[in-house]
């Protein structure tokens, strides 16, 4: 059955789709008697003019479709640039597989395409704006942007999110958002001896969280703290906000976001993040490490799949703050976070809490003041 569907603006966009099988799919002008026509094979993508038959060949693309059932793909046409690239996974340029670089005379001829017709084919989703330059994970307010970081790239402005992204982003952002408040100066070191100490919570907690994400190979490193916030009201997969505590060598699964916006706060420490194309591999497109106020995000399409984790080299314990919120769009609210299990199947994790973060504050004053008075309960008795 022939489908069809038209790109946002004219002569620019990005087709995100599925495809099982070898499939072609068109992009039209609006008399239909000129466009591309794109083929995607088992070990390339075909890209031709349809007037000249012309082929649009890229010698470095041998790459089509991939032998997973979670692959997804994407084709982004830019007539400003008059660039076309394809890829697999996140639609972003480090996950490009063919590219092409057109002449100067074929922009009219780009800026006429505006109908994608296909067959064959899982339409994921339309984006306006075509693949242009990598984004920067590390976001920074206006206050904190110069014009070298615009020009370089080096930080997403805080401008550049979606409304929801900024709403979360200023929830957390602030400079009076932070884990050792004036009430409690010691906060961090009690969490800290809390998971150094057997038989207090987080210590317990943790050992009791082993098999959380594989339920016959315990792994303790392969567990975190989840502190929650507030309540869940709807909005979110799971309490919006999070407070995550990874001890040192502790890692999360690789896993997806449920399609949500999100913001990630560094409060303590560092965490280094690996970031997947799709759920269904285990090869990572790139790394980061965020390091303490550093901030990130999460788009319904960008930097969804990724795996945490606090590096055996580091020193100390890293504290997250995590906040989600479906995107305006998103009419599915799916109320899980998929995972990898360590058999390689994909498995839902509905996110939960361990604790309330008010609760558990005053539970870490208890256990940091407790030792205080057992050291000079000791010492009287020497």
């Amino acid at each position: 059955m022939e489908n069809q569907v038209k790109l946002k603006r004219k002569g620019q966009g990005v087709f995100i789709f599925s495809s099982k099988d070898e499939s072609l799919f068109t992009i039209y002008n609006h008399t239909k008697d000129n466009g591309l026509k794109i083929k995607l094979t088992n070990n390339k993508i075909i890209v031709t003019l349809i007037n000249s038959q012309t082929e649009l060949h890229d010698p470095n693309n041998t790459s089509g479709l991939v032998d997973s059932n979670d692959a997804y793909y994407w084709f982004s046409l830019d007539s400003q640039n008059q660039r076309l690239y394809f890829g697999v996974g996140e639609p972003r340029l480090e996950t490009f597989k063919y590219f092409y670089q057109l002449t100067h005379n074929n922009k009219k001829f780009l800026e006429s395409l505006e109908l994608i017709v296909y067959n064959n084919i899982e339409l994921i989703k339309i984006l306006k704006d075509p693949i242009t330059r990598q984004l920067p994970l590390v976001v920074k307010d206006t206050n904190e942007l110069s014009m070298s970081d615009i020009a370089q790239g080096y930080f997403m402005p805080k401008a550049n999110l979606s409304l929801i992204g900024q709403k979360l982003y200023d929830c957390i952002a602030g400079k009076n958002f932070i884990l050792d408040t004036p009430d409690f100066p010691d906060f961090s070191k009690a969490i800290e001896h809390s998971i150094a100490t057997p038989g207090l919570w987080c210590n317990k907690t943790l050992k009791n969280k082993s098999t959380e994400f594989n339920k016959d190979k315990p792994n303790i490193k392969e567990t975190y703290l989840r502190i929650t916030l507030g309540e869940n009201n709807g909005e979110s997969p799971g309490v919006p906000y999070v407070m995550e505590i990874w001890p040192i060598g502790h890692y999360s699964p690789i896993h997806s976001h449920s399609s949500a916006d999100a913001i990630i706060r560094v409060l303590n420490g560092s965490i280094h993040v690996k970031l997947f194309p799709y759920l269904g591999t285990t090869e990572p497109f790139g790394s980061h490490d965020f390091k303490k106020d550093e901030i990130t995000w999460i788009s319904p399409t960008l930097n969804q799949t990724h795996q945490l984790k606090n590096l055996n080299s580091n020193i100390e314990t890293c504290i997250t703050i995590q906040c989600y919120m479906y995107s305006q769009k998103d009419k599915v609210h799916y109320d899980y976070f998929d995972y990898i299990d360590n058999t390689g199947q994909t498995q839902q994790y509905e996110p939960d809490s361990d604790m309330d973060f008010l609760e558990f504050k005053e539970l870490m004053k208890k256990e940091w003041n407790s030792r205080i008075s057992h050291f000079w309960d000791n010492f009287l008795c020497l």
